[in-house]
């Protein structure tokens, strides 16, 4: 079905206005707008003032006489006399807005943007961006100037359509994508991360973090990053001009007692005693910039009531002070607790809670993105040549170099990437064990001696009273040089309901091989991600591995699907 072509403009009071014959050797926008072929406008709705209306109807007439086909319809708008003042032009194009009868399945529709004073070009704009109007923006021009001695009758006019969507645009587009790779990398550190989840909840953070202004919420295990990320958020934030002030930061399980009201909304001199001068405290001194709560679930009762007011009024009351005071930051928070089990439990209010959800991510741990265990590793040896003291070179320092050699670099990926190696303390866990190691190497060169006395460090460590034991009954720990022991396990109570009664009937060795299999997809994202894992050493040779076909036909030999073992999937 062909649409019609309906477009609607602003009668231009002086750019439309010519008499006598010699109105046919200028040009006026309007009429020789319907002097086109090639845009045919079967319909044009001209707004205009009530005291144009006699240069209205001359316009419809002229355009009668080029184009009888184009149906004009004068549409009186009431700018209050002051076509200069917005506020009366927006309500009086608003109000057109809302009583047109849109016909969107049978029209197209164009907002012609050439005519009217700049101020009434604005609100079209304005209310075809935000969706009151409907349609395209039609731009037109003059002719370019005819030679001297020609005089041109029926003067046509230039005209081009604008979509708003500007990604259409090659050139836009590619400057798009640029700021984009560019803002992401702000988010990133530099670290050419390769884990999909990731790097798409890195998008979607660079999305909200340069378009809202509401709280965030970073959840994750202790190390994951949520500090680091919180960081690189008012970095970027700053960088496009929408922040201008600092970044503070407090850990919420530091704030106790008396003390914690004081550190957060600040005191007057004579507050409690020891109270010697005002404090302006944490909220205040994040005005204009970045707060980060991290571990927010620590917060008491009587602070997350206050902080709630100071989000949703922007003002609060200092410890002993009866006058509010006000700041305006983007609030972080971070935890590493299931904030909606601690609402059921009486220790964090829901309220705050919705307030902090709007936007929510949850960070991976690096077990569960060690793609990018190799990026960060190589992202921690260049940060630590300017972090560790300088090489004594004759008297003189110098700076130091840190690298490893391909034999320690590939001791240490084996240990790292291995799916056994927990890295419970995430990356803390790996920036300090590159740190020692650069430490430790002679003249900054990491060797396989290194490698080994530092894997065997992190297997004490994770060994330590109270890591989950293996099922030797030992604690577990992570793989030593060739293998692994402590292999994760599923219990047989659970195994049972999962393969339908089948459980007491299967091999002993049958049920060790799935009872792990099990254990591992339910601590993996996806069936790639728990294939990659489980045929980490196959994989190896193989040109185009295809883990999770591998994987899916495993479970199904016992009648599973990754599905039901997926995090977060009933068992």
């Amino acid at each position: 079905m062909i649409k019609r072509n309906v477009v609607i403009g602003l009668l231009g009071t002086r750019l439309d206005r010519a008499e006598g014959p010699g109105r046919w050797e200028v040009w006026r926008p309007t009429v020789a707008l319907t002097q086109h072929e090639e845009l045919v406008i079967d319909r044009l709705e001209l707004l205009h003032e009530r005291a144009f209306l006699p240069l209205a109807q001359q316009v419809r007439e002229d355009i009668t006489a080029v184009s009888p086909d184009t149906e004009v319809r004068l549409v009186e708008v009431d700018f209050d006399g002051d076509p200069w003042d917005f506020e009366s032009v927006y309500a009086a194009l608003h109000d057109f807005a809302g009583g047109h009868a849109w016909d969107e399945e049978h029209e197209d529709y164009l907002i012609h943007i050439t005519t009217g004073t700049h101020v009434a070009q604005i609100c079209l704009f304005l209310l075809l961006e935000s969706g009151h109007l409907s349609g395209r923006l039609l731009q037109t021009a003059p002719p370019p100037e005819p030679r001297a001695g020609r005089r041109t009758r029926l003067v046509p006019t230039r005209w081009q359509v604008i979509d708003l969507d500007l990604s259409k645009y090659d050139r836009l587009a590619t400057r798009f994508v640029v700021e984009q790779g560019q803002a992401l990398d702000v988010l990133k550190a530099g670290i050419a991360t390769r884990n999909p989840t990731f790097n798409r909840m890195i998008e979607r953070i660079e999305q909200v973090a340069l378009r809202s202004r509401e709280p965030m919420l970073l959840t994750g295990p202790t190390g994951s990053g949520k500090s680091h990320l919180a960081r690189q958020i008012h970095a970027l934030r700053l960088d496009r001009g929408l922040v201008r002030g600092g970044f503070i930061e407090v850990n919420c399980a530091t704030l106790r007692g008396d003390t914690a009201g004081s550190a957060l909304f600040g005191h007057v001199r004579g507050a409690f005693t020891g109270a010697q001068r005002d404090r302006p405290g944490l909220l205040r001194s994040a005005d204009g910039g970045v707060l980060f709560l991290d571990e927010i679930g620590e917060l008491g009762g009587d602070e997350q009531a206050m902080l709630l007011r100071a989000l949703e009024e922007k003002t609060f009351l200092p410890v002993g002070s009866d006058r509010p005071v006000s700041s305006d930051f983007l609030l972080i928070a971070g935890t590493n607790r299931d904030l909606g089990h601690e609402i059921v439990a009486g220790r964090f209010r829901e309220d705050l809670f919705a307030r902090l959800n709007t936007w929510t991510f949850d960070l991976p741990s690096l077990a569960q993105r060690r793609e990018d265990i190799e990026p960060n590793l190589d992202h921690e040896l260049a940060r630590l040549a300017d972090r560790l003291a300088p090489e004594p070179r004759r008297g003189r320092g110098g700076r130091r170099q840190v690298g490893m050699n391909r034999e320690a670099r590939a001791a240490f990926l084996r240990f790292a990437l291995h799916p056994d190696t927990p890295w419970s303390g995430n990356f803390r866990d790996l920036n300090a064990a590159v740190l020692r190691m650069a430490t430790l190497a002679p003249r900054g060169r990491i060797g396989v001696a290194e490698v080994e006395e530092e894997c065997q460090r992190l297997r004490v460590l994770w060994r330590r009273p109270g890591a989950p034991a293996g099922p030797d009954g030992r604690p577990g720990s992570a793989p030593d040089g060739e293998g692994g022991v402590g292999l994760p396990t599923t219990p047989a109570a659970e195994m049972e309901p999962l393969t339908g009664g089948r459980w007491a009937r299967l091999d002993s060795f049958d049920q060790a091989q799935l009872s792990h299999v099990v254990a591992v997809c339910r601590r993996s994202q996806t069936l790639s991600e728990a294939g990659r894992q489980l045929f980490a050493r196959s994989r190896e040779g193989k040109a185009r591995p295809n883990d999770a076909d591998r994987l899916r036909k495993y479970l199904a030999r016992f009648g599973l699907e990754f599905a039901q073992l997926r995090p977060g999937a009933g068992s």
